[in-house]
């Protein structure tokens, strides 16, 4: 009877992993040489110390699923005894839970996160919104504001929100105190301030509102209705870009210019909700790609790659120092990307 001794012949090779970033309970490719099994085990993969299954073998491909309590460190697959090289995988970890975000956090200019627990259409939540300091300490932030679901800031500091509740936008001191900044715009969700400091407020029904420093209301561009909500974001050119839930596997990022002008960035995306620009003009989507859920990356050259493998994502907000908060359905997530997110205040 013969035993078999793995070589170095024999020991899998990884070249790359697709994405390079993942949440737990999400997957990753590798892709390499020497990944399938050679006898009847299947081959495992770690994570630091940690155990991730294999769900995918084949010679040049596999498939790695990130349990939960994973941190970032070096994915390394084992097969028959023989251990790959290594390659570096960024893990999100926990930031908040016992939330419900249903668009992007909001970061103020110390590096504060702020997101919301929205509930059900209607319903009223202990705390509307919560603030998550640097250190992930959370502490409520403001009460008894139904249905938060946008969030920005403007240059002095104020958060706002909007209600889809209510049709309204509220104005929060640094304090945490309410005012009502804006009414009357259907079922209001995903805002933005443009570099004038005029605030756009997607309502979900059809209509993108503009709202001038004096705070005149006007509509600045109209679009399909959407199941769920609109989300908002500029880029460094003064270009709206809006997306909004529908049924559709083959969904489009729209693109409004300074005129109200409205064009299809990208199309071929599922459900597809809060946005954010980086430094160097690239997109990121909360999203589907091709059946693979996670954040997007769409460059301005309109090229789309699955940048981060995870489940019920909503949202996302670039942080300091190339991290980011990704918003779940029900918690706020951390992550070292190494990018720089473009300035939102």
């Amino acid at each position: 009877m013969s035993l078999f001794h793995p070589t170095s012949a024999d020991a899998p090779h990884l070249d790359r992993l697709i994405p390079a970033a993942a949440m737990p309970g999400g997957e990753v490719e590798i892709h390499g040489t020497h990944l399938d099994p050679h006898t009847r085990y299947i081959p495992h993969a770690t994570i630091g110390d940690t155990f991730a299954p294999v769900t995918l073998s084949r010679p040049s491909r596999a498939a790695v699923r990130i349990p939960e309590g994973s941190i970032s460190g070096d994915l390394v697959l084992h097969r028959n005894g023989a251990a790959s090289n290594p390659l570096h995988l960024r893990v999100a970890v926990p930031m908040a839970e016992n939330l419900h975000p249903v668009a992007n956090p909001a970061i103020d200019a110390d590096g504060n996160v702020f997101a919301t627990l929205s509930g059900s259409r209607g319903q009223t939540t202990p705390v509307s919104i919560f603030k998550i300091q640097r250190d992930f300490q959370i502490t409520p932030f403001v009460r008894d504001l139904m249905n938060p679901t946008g969030l920005a800031f403007d240059p002095e500091g104020y958060l706002y929100a909007s209600s889809r509740a209510e049709g309204t936008v509220y104005r929060i001191s640094p304090e945490g105190a309410i005012s009502t900044y804006a009414e009357g715009m259907g079922i209001a969700t995903g805002i933005a301030f443009d570099r004038d400091g005029s605030l756009f407020v997607g309502d979900r029904s059809g209509t993108i509102f503009k709202i001038n420093p004096s705070r005149e209301i006007f509509v600045f561009a109209t679009l399909e209705p959407s199941i769920a909500a609109y989300h908002l974001a500029f880029n460094d050119a003064g270009t709206l870009f809006v997306t909004g839930p529908t049924t559709s596997s083959n969904q489009a990022i729209h693109a409004i210019d300074r005129d109200g002008n409205t064009t299809v960035f990208y199309q071929g995306l599922g459900r597809a909700q809060g946005l954010a620009f980086d430094a160097d003009d690239n997109l990121y989507v909360a999203a589907s790609l091709h059946g693979q859920r996670g954040i997007v990356r769409i460059t301005p050259e309109h090229k789309a790659t699955l940048a981060i493998s995870g489940h019920n994502l909503v949202g996302l907000a670039f942080l300091e120092d190339g991290c980011a908060a990704l918003a779940t359905r029900d918690a706020l997530f951390h992550v070292d990307l190494g990018i720089e997110g473009r300035s939102l205040i």
